[in-house]
């Protein structure tokens, strides 16, 4: 049997693919189902079909026989919105799914077959980001809105609140409303690259907040500082001017409007001062644990090298708890940003961040480090180059800590490395993400030789 787009067709879920979706077989054809549980058979509308016919994704009609695990979406805007994938499943449910994510992507696609630990759960799986970025625009009336992109989409949803941020959102989204409204602005069309205001983005830390205001032009804000005061004190505000016609959230341009446009902060004993786009993991509680498992495997009178260290958080901790450490980090910004950390925290002699690409400095800094090492990654979601996990392989480090928020780029990257002198020694996903498919693994191998 073919299938056709708005054919009505009936199976039951076999599967759940990487996103979550329920994979259900329509004669020769694969379809996948967002929003539904193995064993359960659904009746769902095809909505696409691809690869001759092979491949189609469709929307759950009606679901029969629901599965144990299946709960009640506390969000409106739950499969409106793009933003969670799993608020169908209870949490238990969610844990096993992304520990069997992990363990079936590193063995389909890095022909890696090891026993994946238990998830590491979150305290908090609703109301845990730290971190807001949500878009302005237009409906289809022309009126502002402020909400989340739809799945696959740039078509905003509009949202007064999302469960999975923190309560704060609320006063933000409405204090952004008032602003616009009162002043007469108006959110930015991405097709006509007409409008005012482009996103707002919020961090929290620690009771600070830093937010800034992405605008195509430069506006006035004192009327949204002042709406803002209402439910935030300890807050710094800037203006993001952007009229570029890229996807790009920030430009170069930036104005401090309120406050000093920075904050000082503190993780594991280590101080650092944080900005608008200073990275930190959204889940506060998760990274924490992520970052005390990762000490736990460096040893003291070692020397880490830390790759994609980012503004120097957990080199420093490294540093201080191995004696010497190295950070390279490709960003300008954010190598500067890592040699104040140096000094705030007096590890001069202890902490060495290198500026450039890990591909070409690699080498070097492993050269230096000399002795009994622990090379710790986290790159981006892209993974690392090809020349760098082939480096690695033959490093000669007593340990290597892999931190990976992408399973499919892990599988891939993990492979190389595995090709070169190391083993697996442990695999432990940590859900950084509830009711979301991402989740953040950590992978510590050994030489086969150690």
């Amino acid at each position: 049997m073919s299938v056709e787009k708005n054919m009505l067709c009936e199976g039951v879920v076999e599967a759940l693919g990487s996103n979550g979706e329920g994979i259900i077989k329509c004669g020769g054809t694969t379809a996948f189902v967002p929003f539904c549980m193995v064993g359960e058979r659904v009746r769902f509308k095809i909505l696409k079909v691809t690869d001759g016919g092979k491949i189609a994704y469709g929307k759950a009609e009606e679901i029969s026989g629901p599965a144990a695990g299946r709960t009640e979406p506390p969000c409106p805007l739950f499969v409106k919105c793009g933003g969670c994938d799993l608020q169908h499943m209870d949490y238990s449910a969610q844990l096993a799914f992304k520990r069997e994510l992990v363990e079936n992507t590193l063995k389909k696609l890095g022909g890696i077959y090891v026993a994946v630990n238990g998830v590491v759960p979150s305290e908090n799986i609703f109301r845990y980001r730290n971190k807001l970025a949500l878009p302005i625009g237009l409906d289809g009336d022309g009126n502002t809105v402020l909400g989340f992109y739809a799945r696959r989409s740039h078509r905003i949803v509009p949202a007064d609140d999302c469960l999975i941020q923190s309560a704060w959102i609320k006063d933000i989204i409405a204090a952004v409303k008032k602003y616009a409204d009162v002043c007469g602005l108006t959110g930015y069309d991405g097709e006509t690259r007409r409008g005012d205001l482009r996103q707002i983005a919020v961090r929290e830390i620690k009771g600070k907040f830093i937010m800034a205001l992405v605008a195509a032009r430069r506006v006035d804000v004192s009327f949204l500082i002042s709406e803002l005061e209402k439910s935030f004190k300890d807050f710094t505000f800037l203006l993001n001017v952007n009229g570029s016609t890229s996807n790009v959230i920030f430009s170069k341009e930036w104005h401090i409007c309120r406050g000093e446009g920075r904050f000082e902060a503190e993780e594991g004993g280590i101080f650092y001062s944080a900005g608008a786009e200073t990275f930190v993991q959204v889940n506060d509680g998760v990274r924490t644990k992520l970052y005390n498992r990762v000490l736990e495997e460096a040893d003291e009178g070692a020397t880490a090298v830390d790759l994609y260290s980012g503004t120097g958080l957990l080199t420093a901790m490294l540093a201080k708890k191995c004696g010497r450490a190295f950070g390279v980090e490709i960003v300008k910004e954010a190598a500067l940003c890592a040699d104040e950390l140096k000094i705030r925290n007096g590890l001069q002699g202890k902490m060495f961040n290198v500026c450039g690409k890990v591909e070409e400095k690699l080498g070097e800094v492993l050269k230096a480090a000399d002795g009994k090492k622990i090379v710790v990654c986290d790159p981006p979601r892209k993974g690392m180059e090809r020349q760098v996990c082939e480096r690695l392989g033959s490093c000669g480090a007593d340990k290597i800590i892999l931190i990976s928020c992408n399973p499919a780029t892990l599988a891939r990257d993990l492979k190389i490395i595995l090709e070169g002198g190391y083993k697996i020694n442990s695999v432990t996903p940590f859900d950084m993400f509830p009711q979301t498919r991402h989740v953040e693994t950590l992978v510590v191998l050994r030489r086969k030789d150690g």
